[in-house]
């Protein structure tokens, strides 16, 4: 094919355009994927790597759990430096409090049938020795999975390479719509449909992109194998991402492969640096020592900032825009994008080859009306 005519351009090379490269492409359509970064940037580069079912709502809890499956049936294809590990997820109760919504989730997870174990204070003090101990309890989702997203993201592109889709990498896009896609080097794109797959830029490329910054930092540690066991993720982190505007830190480490500690979280609005905001870290680190007090024995080997591309409602934006029916848009997961890009590509390919979805579309469609009840303004 023309390297400027073809059927679908998909503007980001993260890990969500990979994804939809990599499935349109298997489609046999022709695909074009251009990105202002040489290798797969952004929030992709950022992440954590959690893949996680979650159950804010009943359409985030579709679309994690139907990714979180499909990363499982690709699991043995990806690369070794892709890193999967189905290490587990368990969620930590500090108090009786958090034990209720530990509760709460496990029925919810079992009628969507996600296998999901309550754990006693004796529980979790057994399968991870070093959290603190006299915490209430918690819950084991042992289908969770980690993963390094740079390494996924890059397989998906390359797949999508291998089945004839172009790459135009480190070639900034200047404006697009209508059909056509102009790059900053004066070079013009054609194709029936764009895709905007570039997270937080999508509102500069896009008009009517409701998408904001979310800015969060993350400390990976030196090596320490058999430190931890699980993913941890504190029951109070449900608290702190609620909020839309107001900064905030939670408990959340993750096991690698290389025996180091990946650690968060945090979450900022209006901030637009990359730089690090130490007192954001020290909060960062003050909280996850609280429930792993050993942690004051490991040593950081990097600290690193990501901007998040975050919805009002905590849902991604997957579907023809409303302001141009030749872009569709695939942005918004926040923090959600490792996990559910394999998922936003299925639904992605089922609208533009008019297939019925495996899980309703109607929820992440850019022309939905955002409820107040989901909505966090």
């Amino acid at each position: 094919m023309s390297d400027t005519s073809c059927d679908v351009v998909i503007v980001g090379a993260g890990i969500v355009g990979s994804a939809c490269a990599c499935e349109c492409a298997h489609e046999g359509l022709r695909v074009a994927v251009i990105d202002q970064d040489a290798a797969p940037g952004g929030a992709t580069s950022a992440a954590m790597g959690h893949i996680v079912v979650m159950d804010d709502s009943e359409a985030q809890f579709a679309l994690t759990r139907y990714s979180q499956v499909l990363w499982y049936k690709l699991r043995s294809e990806l690369p070794a430096d892709a890193e999967y590990d189905q290490c587990g997820t368990i969620w930590v109760a500090s108090d009786e409090e958090e034990m209720t919504e530990a509760r709460r989730k496990a029925a919810n997870y079992g009628r969507g049938g996600v296998p999901a174990q309550l754990l006693t204070t004796a529980d979790l003090e057994r399968l991870e020795p070093k959290l603190r101990k006299g915490m209430a309890g918690g819950l084991l989702v042992p289908q969770d999975s980690v993963l390094y997203p740079p390494a996924a993201a890059r397989f998906l592109l390359e797949r999508a390479r291998e089945k004839g889709a172009r790459l135009h990498l480190g070639r900034p896009v200047e404006k697009m719509g209508r059909g056509r896609v102009q790059l900053a080097d004066g070079s013009e794109f054609s194709a029936a449909v764009i895709v905007n797959a570039a997270g937080t830029w999508a509102p500069a490329l896009t008009v009517g992109v409701n998408v904001t910054k979310r800015k969060g930092h993350l400390l990976i540690t030196d090596r320490h194998p058999g430190f931890l066991r699980h993913e941890l993720v504190e029951l109070g982190y449900l608290k702190s991402v609620a909020s839309f505007t107001s900064d905030s830190v939670a408990f959340n480490i993750q096991p690698r492969k290389t025996g180091q500690l990946l650690i968060g979280s945090s979450r900022q609005f209006g901030a637009d640096t990359k730089e690090v905001d130490h007192a954001v870290l020290r909060a960062m680190l003050a909280r996850a020592q609280q429930y792993m007090p050993e942690l004051g024995r490991t040593s950081a080997i990097r600290v690193w900032t990501g901007f998040r591309a975050a919805t009002p409602d905590k849902l991604p934006l997957i579907g023809p825009s409303v302001e141009d029916s030749t872009i569709y848009l695939a942005t918004g997961h926040e923090g959600l994008g490792i996990t559910t890009s394999l998922a936003t590509a299925k639904l992605m390919v089922d609208q533009l080859t008019g297939r019925n979805p495996e899980i309703p579309a109607a929820p992440y469609l850019p022309s939905r009306t955002v409820s107040l009840e989901n909505a966090h303004a």
